[in-house]
């Protein structure tokens, strides 16, 4: 009886880093170009889409204290959380620089996107460097849900960011659970 032959080692790239590139990769198409021409159809913004979009940015602001304060309390997670951080801040220019762009009732480009109440304050960071990741995942599942949520109701523009930074949101949570 003859042996089945050997199992072959791998040679490509496997599945789950495919998985975790693919957002990037629609990170960096939605979020890294300027604001975009808004078409012939586009006026001013509905306010539904202005506050939407406040939320967005006010969101990823949030979301860039939080790593902050995680890093700042496991300085050994810094080089790990760093490039996740940076990319909560260019999602809030994203979404602040859309709303620039969206017009004269928006706000000017040195001025913060409105918030309402105010920043609120991070979230106290877990002793233990597991724990402080796993808030941080649940924050960008969270944020992701809420933004999909969001994409609805939102204009075109407005929509595809969303989604972007929503798929961005998610590979975040898979890496900082998976890694």
């Amino acid at each position: 009886m003859p042996f089945p032959p050997a199992p072959r080692a791998r040679t490509g790239p496997r599945r789950r880093s495919l998985l975790a590139v693919a957002p990037a990769a629609l990170l960096a198409a939605g979020c890294s170009a300027g604001p975009r021409d808004p078409g012939p159809s586009a006026g001013s913004p509905s306010p539904a889409s202005e506050r939407a979009r406040a939320r967005a940015a006010r969101d990823s602001r949030e979301l860039a204290r939080r790593y902050d304060a995680v890093i700042a309390a496991h300085a050994g997670l810094a080089r790990r959380l760093g490039p996740l951080r940076e990319n909560a801040v260019r999602h809030a220019r994203a979404f602040e620089d859309l709303g620039t762009a969206a017009g004269p009732a928006s706000a000017s480009p040195g001025s913060p996107a409105p918030t309402g109440a105010g920043p609120s304050a991070p979230a106290p960071v877990p002793a233990k460097e597991e724990d402080a990741l796993s808030g941080l995942a649940a924050a960008e599942r969270e944020i992701a849900a809420r933004r999909l949520e969001a994409l609805l109701d939102a204009p075109a523009e407005l929509a595809g960011l969303l989604a972007s930074v929503a798929a961005a949101g998610a590979a975040h949570a898979f890496l900082l659970t998976e890694g």
